[in-house]
């Protein structure tokens, strides 16, 4: 670190400016002054040569150091000695006669008594405390004269404003008095004609009350036409929309039983006539070769005995019992979703649960050709479920306050009899609810055994 520089006057003295401290704040005029001596020497030092706090403000103009850096400077130049010298020789190289003079214990009697504690307070000569109180005592006192004399100014201005009001309150007075006189005048000559025009208007007031009677009286009874005319309008109106109602509801009606039994005879057509066709091929029976002896029971050679047909029964657990119905002619699997999801992976999340079962079913509907209809309950569900239905699978919903039971047995009710119908269920309830509409109830380990074939 660069060591102080010696000479006369160059360190401070050791016994008196050491030992000199004040007691009081610095007054605001004086430490304004040593800010911005410190602000246009700072410029003649190096980085090196600065406090650390004060090198982010090296490439600053004096007046922005002096705005930005005023309180970092001040507290630099308080705590460091080396700083204070540094700035200090700046200072006697700047003014060196104010500064020969301050250590020489003279200072100029014509000097600015702030300029003169201001390089007190930086060279920090014998006697410098002194120095910077009484140039606080000359600024409070010269405060204190300029602030009497601007009160003797503003204290003359507000005389000459006054006695300017003053005349000026007079001669609006009298202004105002004339006005008032000519007002009244014209008050007296307004009240006489408000008083013919007040008997005019009574008269009118009149006229006009027999008149409002008269025209209350029209509009009641022509209010009461309105009123009887329009209550028949809404009779009439409200027993044709309900004519119109019943005409229409009487067409629907027509035409979705129409629709219902048609759709329900053509596909009961469609299951005998493929029930028929399926029957033919598995039998191999040629509609042409058919002859009266065929007819006599008798055990043919590689013909299967009713022996070797029992032994085709197959067990309720057995996934290939699932492939035997399904591949009835116009067959329908309906499944009752969750019962099958909480009993193979209850540990999934529901939403997995439904994926994962939805993807087999699409490849069970590709392999056996089978309608698929796969129900869950609405009710586990906390909002509206964002699914794609895969290919060849139909996805449903129960409605709010209908059970998945419900909807599986609405659903087998709505078949035609006759057709195979298959509801995937372990639930007992739903088995003897279907089994009553005709369908087939299987258990759901039936299903879950099948699709981990697919």
């Amino acid at each position: 670190m660069e060591q102080p520089a010696s000479g006369a006057g160059a360190a401070e003295p050791a016994g008196e400016a050491a030992a000199e401290v004040l007691d009081r704040p610095l007054p605001e005029g004086v430490r304004r002054r040593v800010v911005a001596l410190v602000a246009d020497a700072f410029g003649g030092l190096t980085v090196t040569e600065l406090p650390a706090q004060l090198r982010q403000y090296a490439r600053f103009t004096p007046t922005r150091r002096a705005k930005f850096a005023g309180n970092a400077m001040a507290a630099a130049l308080e705590s460091d000695a080396l700083f204070r010298q540094r700035i200090g020789e700046r200072l006697r190289d700047g003014q060196p006669e104010l500064a020969a003079a301050l250590e020489a214990g003279a200072p100029p009697a014509a000097a600015d008594p702030v300029d003169v504690a201001a390089a007190a307070y930086v060279l920090r000569p014998a006697g410098w405390v002194k120095l910077v109180a009484a140039a606080g005592e000359e600024v409070q006192r010269a405060d204190a004269e300029r602030a009497d004399e601007e009160g003797r100014r503003e204290l003359e201005r507000l005389r000459e404003e006054l006695e300017r009001a003053r005349s000026h309150t007079r001669d609006e007075t009298e202004r105002l008095r004339a006005e008032l006189d000519a007002a009244r005048k014209e008050a007296d000559a307004l009240q006489r004609k408000l008083r013919s025009a007040a008997n005019e208007v009574k008269r009118g007031e009149a006229a006009l009350r027999r008149s409002r009677a008269e025209t209350d009286t029209v509009r009641s009874e022509a209010a009461a036409q309105v009123s009887a005319a329009e209550s028949e309008t809404r009779r009439l109106k409200a027993r044709l929309a309900e004519a119109e109602a019943a005409v229409e509801a009487g067409r629907r009606a027509a035409r979705e039983g129409r629709s219902v039994e048609d759709m329900r005879l053509r596909l009961l057509l469609d299951t005998v006539l493929d029930a028929a066709s399926g029957l033919r091929r598995e039998l191999a029976l040629p509609p042409s070769s058919m002859r009266p002896a065929d007819g006599v029971d008798a055990v043919e050679p590689g013909r299967m005995s009713p022996k070797d047909i029992a032994a085709r029964a197959l067990s309720e657990t057995d996934p290939a019992l699932l492939d035997q119905l399904l591949a009835l002619p116009q067959a329908h699997l309906i499944i009752d979703g969750y019962n099958v999801t909480k009993t193979g992976y209850p540990q999934l999340p529901l939403e997995k649960q439904r994926l994962r079962l939805l993807g087999g079913l699409s490849m069970l509907a590709a392999q056996t050709g089978a309608e698929v209809t796969c129900v869950f309950d609405g009710a586990e569900l906390a909002a509206p479920v964002l699914l794609a239905p895969p290919r060849g699978v139909r996805v449903l919903f129960s409605k709010p306050g209908v059970t998945a039971d419900e909807l599986i047995r609405q659903l087998a009710r709505a078949e035609p009899p006759g057709r195979p119908v298959v509801v995937v269920s372990t639930d007992r309830e739903v088995a003897d609810g279907v089994a009553k509409a005709g369908a087939r109830p299987v258990a759901s380990v039936l299903l879950l055994k099948r699709l981990s074939r697919v």
